[in-house]
């Protein structure tokens, strides 16, 4: 199936890491997300019952990544890619989690983990 939902660039605030400025100060996340389903019944009937709403979906990434804190990146997206999985009927789900402001000196680029899971 090539049925994708895909959300790009759902941003929050959180206070993800190891280092006592990552976990006081925190920094801005970016989180991508897709989700291989059927879309062909939304397309059909226009129906929004008919389809995933990608406002829950965006609104459970926000939680999950509001939420409790963890210290690794690749933590906070196996968080989010398992309950995307559990609770969305999607049969594969990618997410990829961006660290946009990390407060580490020296660093050059984005920081990112990417996690793909299947039923």
């Amino acid at each position: 199936m090539a049925d994708k939902l895909l959300l790009e660039d759902v941003r929050f605030y959180g206070q993800h890491g190891l280092t006592k400025a990552e976990q006081t100060v925190g920094a801005w996340f970016s989180v991508d997300a897709e989700l291989a389903l059927d879309l062909g019944p939304a397309a059909l009937s226009d129906d929004l019952g008919a389809a995933v709403d990608y406002g829950a979906v965006a609104r459970r990434i926000v939680e999950i990544g509001t939420g409790q804190r963890v210290n690794l990146i690749e933590r906070l997206a196996g968080l989010m890619v398992d309950a995307l999985l559990r609770e969305f009927p999607a049969h594969e789900v990618r997410v990829r989690v961006r660290k946009l402001t990390p407060p580490l000196h020296g660093l050059v680029g984005t920081p990112a983990v990417e996690l793909v899971r299947r039923r």
